[in-house]
């Protein structure tokens, strides 16, 4: 179980302070799929950061009962100076995975070639993301948290990140944050709406969807 407990997020800005989200909760049991709806600006990828504990939240608490992944495709976390093959041996000693089974999965799955040796700062922004997930496929998380994240590559790229994700880990948790309710009732089976700061209660997808074109159209 993952549970939030009233958690806001305040920022400083000019002139003062910004809050993002507003004493948020929610539980996600073991191998929940929950999306979140809610529009450009919400809060929807602060909100998966302080899930992850890329950040911490201003007030409240999070309970992590579940091993949780970084936002997929999200290539913050590397370093830039280093190539993708000592990324990879980096995040393997962090969660004490195996760098050799792990450095041909990547090789295989990201079909990055020769560029795998080379600095992941010379990377375009596809090859970046695709790096990210498929060292998120490497590490066996039990609740994966999604970004938008089947945008990279071409068709056939993102079928395979589909099959990986979707399909072979489909006993795991999942949050996945989205403004496409196509993408939340392909994959959810209950979601919540975040607008200016607060999140609604986990519903059915197709209420949460009313709610949210309701919001969406209120100015």
């Amino acid at each position: 179980m993952i549970r939030l407990e009233n958690v806001s997020k305040t920022y400083r800005v000019r002139g003062g302070h910004h809050t993002v989200l507003d004493a948020v909760s929610l539980s996600i049991p073991a191998g929940a799929k929950i999306g979140i709806l809610g529009a450009n600006g919400a809060g929807k990828s602060t909100l998966v950061r302080l899930i992850s504990g890329a950040e911490q939240p201003t007030r409240g608490r999070i309970e992590r009962g579940l091993s949780v992944s970084w936002p997929l495709a999200l290539s913050g976390a590397f370093q830039g100076s280093l190539t993708g093959v000592d990324n990879v041996y980096f995040i393997c000693r962090l969660y004490g995975a195996d760098p050799t089974r792990a450095l041909q999965y990547v090789e295989d799955f990201a079909e990055l070639g020769k560029f795998l040796r080379e600095p992941v700062k010379h990377y375009s922004s596809g090859m970046q993301a695709r790096l990210a997930f498929a060292l998120s496929m490497v590490i066996e998380f039990d609740c994966f948290l999604i970004d938008e994240v089947i945008t990279v590559g071409d068709a056939r790229f993102k079928a395979k990140c589909h099959v990986e994700l979707f399909e072979k880990r489909a006993d795991r948790a999942m949050i996945i944050v989205s403004h496409e309710p196509g993408f939340i009732r392909d994959h959810c089976e209950a979601a919540a709406v975040l607008r200016d700061g607060r999140l609604s209660a986990v519903m059915p997808v197709d209420s949460a969807y009313a709610e949210y074109t309701a919001a969406a159209s209120v100015p």
